[in-house]
């Protein structure tokens, strides 16, 4: 029996070449597009599975309860201090991560960034492949190094390091311990370098003096395995943290909570948290357009073939008379969409081959497909059986349903309900389309206002330099030598760039302040030139000048400190203000500016005199960023020899924090084009098919008089109510889903009518233009010829 389906399957297939194309090539662009979207939520919802201990280990966040403020960072102290009073906390791991150190073996020197102290158990902790060495001991000497494969070849081509030393900062001589393999990429923190935290201990002075009140560090614990982990469980040991906390530093309020450490990659949105965080929210996104991009190829499937149903319509009626039941027909149909949904994922899964490294480009992943992964065989096998049931459920139920007596008479109708059925179809697609045009468009605005938003200073052109090795002692010379060029006469030394603040504080005082209250307020160090390089103007008073040796204490403040202090900015001025036990006064106001992504509100903020460099800030002038870093590069190769010049762009910073997002615009846009193309495979298939049926009336209408213009209305109009009907249910689902993601922002766009406008009359213009072919050439066949067999 099963081979009498293959076989009637195959023959269905070649006998309409045209319909087999449209269905195969729909629903394989439709797998294709399914499969990549699962490769890529199963490699955002895997981050950091692949640990041994995974379902034990949790990171210590902290919270501000006053200011609805959360971190991922918590003090020095507090891991050791739980560790010791905790019996359920079974052990702990702190780390830190560096900037940038210069490490050289030999003549090779580079600057390196993704360097990471950490506790000797490190590798108890986390599960990470071991090349040579051993790990157990790697980390227990603080003038040890961990490094990865791809820094082992690196800086030692294929030779084993291991014993070997590096020079970091051309003054300490560090030896390899051990060589992993390269950090997975599903992995929430990225690392080259692995040191000892008693190495950072001999200088850093919140491990030397255990400071509670400074939170610099990523804690992780391990919990017992006895431990039940349970919300409430997990409630009573964040409060004891707490209490551990407050018998320590009684006067800074400061809440804790475990997070479990497979959550941290995509339900993190802490404040100084690492690079890379994902979404949860893009991951459902995208689940949903995958279910969506292949349920419009399933839907082309369905319409084409309830609406060819008239061909098939005797061989079922025979069938019927030599015996089989329904269920037999249901089942033969079934077999068939499967053999096709078959046939879709071979040539599906070649689309995906070819289309992986686009994929990854745009996605900014490394994907593969391991046809060893149970996983992934498990997903590909189960999309193949739903997309063949459920692209073969309706054309099986239909067909198989037809009545002997009335088919082999030939008085088989397409009745109102197939005609229904495929408009309904029609109007899904078309709201899938409308939908997914809305959403790109949405998103590209939001990028485009992220891009264009006035920050509060002039992004454009600033180029900056940090200061490293010998630059720290020249201070006054590389100003000196900025100062004599014209190209980079335009400069500040600041001590955090604007792009993504995290320094902050709560030990600021002034006059009238309530006891009770415990605000958070960022803090930036800039020198007299600020004002003028980042092209701001105070509201009130002045910037800093080299005029008021009093600077030096003083302090200029954003509108929303003088909110969270109580004052008028108007009278601001000349007012008393302490930060860290230093008095000073407001000298002057700044408007509120963008030291943040613009997901995040404008915090208080207070600048204070720089007087010691860390990144040096140079505006180039529009036509010469080349020679201005040309001419950074001789001045700091002249004052730094030992060190390589390196430097960045403000505004390449600034969008490089909106990868994410422009990664989501990106991919949204291909899955609407891709929707959209099958949605338009279909309609032609159904369009053609149409054209057929009612080749006759045509004819007949052409000789009454009919032009050819009036003629393709008549076959266009039939799918414009499809059209209006898939908008009105697109434009409130597409609003309320994008509003959503709007609101993730403090500052958005409004979602303007003329979106859904365009969307309408571009979906429109698609479905015209798709059936027009078709409309055309019945148009214009000569009524003779269609009339001729009357």
């Amino acid at each position: 029996m099963l081979r009498n389906y293959i076989k009637i399957a195959f023959r269905n297939l070649l006998r309409h070449k045209a319909f087999s194309f449209i269905n195969i090539f729909g629903l394989a662009i439709g797998m294709a597009c399914t499969i990549l979207i699962m490769l890529w939520v199963q490699d955002e919802l895997g981050y950091d599975t692949f640990h041994e201990k995974k379902d034990r280990l949790y990171r210590v966040t902290s919270a501000l309860p006053e200011l609805d403020l959360k971190a991922a960072i918590s003090s020095a102290p507090i891991g050791p201090a739980v560790k010791a009073e905790i019996p359920a906390v079974k052990s702990t791991m702190r780390f830190s991560a560096n900037n940038y150190d210069l490490m050289q073996v030999g003549d090779n020197m580079f600057e390196e960034k993704r360097i990471f102290y950490v506790d000797s158990n490190f590798f108890d902790f986390f599960t990470f492949k071991v090349k040579s060495g051993d790990i157990k001991t790697a980390l227990l000497q603080p003038d040890n190094i961990v490094i990865t494969e791809s820094m082992a070849k690196k800086y030692f081509g294929n030779d084993d390091p291991v014993g070997k030393t590096i020079k970091k900062n051309h003054k300490d001589d560090v030896n390899i311990s051990a060589v992993i393999e390269d950090v997975p990429t599903n992995s929430h923190f990225q690392f080259d370098f692995l040191q000892p935290m008693a190495y950072l201990a001999r200088t850093n002075r919140d491990l030397k003096e255990n400071v509670w009140d400074n939170f610099n560090f990523y804690t992780y614990v391990e919990l017992d395995e006895h431990f039940e982990a349970t919300p409430a469980a997990l409630d009573t040991l964040n409060a004891k943290f707490k209490a551990i906390y407050k018998a320590n530093e009684p006067n800074l309020k400061v809440e804790f909570r475990l997070q479990p450490l497979t959550d941290i990659h995509l339900h993190s949105n802490l404040f100084a948290d690492l690079p890379g965080e994902g979404n949860i929210q893009y991951v459902y996104i995208f689940i949903v357009v995958g279910i969506f991009v292949l349920g419009v190829a399933c839907i082309n499937f369905m319409n084409l073939a309830t609406a060819r149903s008239a061909r098939r319509a005797k061989e079922v009626g025979l069938r019927k008379v030599a015996g089989a039941v329904r269920f037999q027909l249901i089942r033969q149909f079934l077999a068939e969409s499967s053999i096709i949904a078959t046939m879709a994922l071979i040539i599906g899964m070649l689309l995906v081959i070819a289309a992986l490294p686009f994929f990854n480009d745009l996605s900014g992943k490394s994907l593969s497909i391991d046809l060893l992964s149970s996983k992934l065989v498990i997903g590909i096998v189960v999309i193949t059986i739903v997309t063949g049931l459920l692209a073969g459920s309706y054309p099986a139920l239909f067909l198989s349903g037809f009545v002997p007596a009335k088919v082999l008479k030939g008085n088989l109708k397409s009745g109102a309900g197939s005609s229904v059925f495929r408009n309904t179809m029609v109007v899904i697609q078309f709201a899938v389309s409308i939908a997914l045009m809305i959403g790109t468009t949405v998103i590209f605005q939001q990028l485009q206002f992220i891009r264009d938003r006035n920050l509060g200073y002039d992004k454009e052109n600033l180029i900056y330099v940090n200061m490293t090795g010998e630059m720290w002692k020249k201070y006054s010379a590389w100003r000196s030598e900025l100062e004599k060029n014209e190209l980079t006469r335009d400069f500040s030394f600041i001590s955090s760039l604007p792009t993504n603040l995290t320094n902050a504080t709560i030990g600021v005082d002034w006059d009238g302040k309530s006891p009770s209250i415990q605000p958070l307020f960022a803090n930036i160090a800039v020198d007299e030139n600020f004002m003028e390089a980042f092209r701001m103007e105070p509201l009130y008073g002045r910037g800093f000048s080299k005029e008021f040796k009093a600077d030096s204490t003083n302090y200029v403040v954003n509108e929303k400190a003088l909110k969270t202090m109580n004052m008028e900015p108007s009278t601001a001025v000349g007012k008393s203000l302490t930060m860290w036990g230093r008095k000073g006064v407001i000298v002057g106001v700044v408007k509120d500016f963008n030291f943040k992504p613009v997901q995040h509100d404008i915090e208080p903020l207070i600048i204070r005199l720089n007087t010691w460099g860390e990144i040096a800030v140079v505006r180039a002038k529009p036509t010469k960023t080349a020679e201005t870093i040309k001419a950074l590069e001789e001045i700091s190769t002249t004052l730094n020899p030992e060190y390589p010049f390196a430097y960045g762009f403000i505004d390449q910073d600034l969008n490089n924090m909106y990868q994410a997002e422009q990664r989501l615009s990106n991919l949204f846009t291909i899955f609407a084009g891709l929707a959209i193309f099958i949605s338009c495979l279909g309609l032609y298939g159904l369009s053609a098919f149409l054209a057929e049926r009612r080749t006759k009336e045509i004819g007949v209408r052409k000789v009454l008089g009919a032009s050819v213009t009036h003629v393709v209305f008549l076959l266009s109009k039939t799918f414009t109510v499809p059209v209006v009907v898939a908008m009105m249910i697109a434009a409130p689902l597409s609003w309320y889903g994008m509003n959503s993601w709007l609101e993730t922002f403090v500052f958005h766009v409004e979602i303007h009518w003329a979106v859904f406008a365009t969307a309408f009359v571009a979906a429109l213009l698609v479905a015209w233009l798709t059936v027009s072919y078709e409309s055309i050439k019945a148009a214009v066949v000569n009524p003779a010829k269609s009339l001729r067999d009357e």
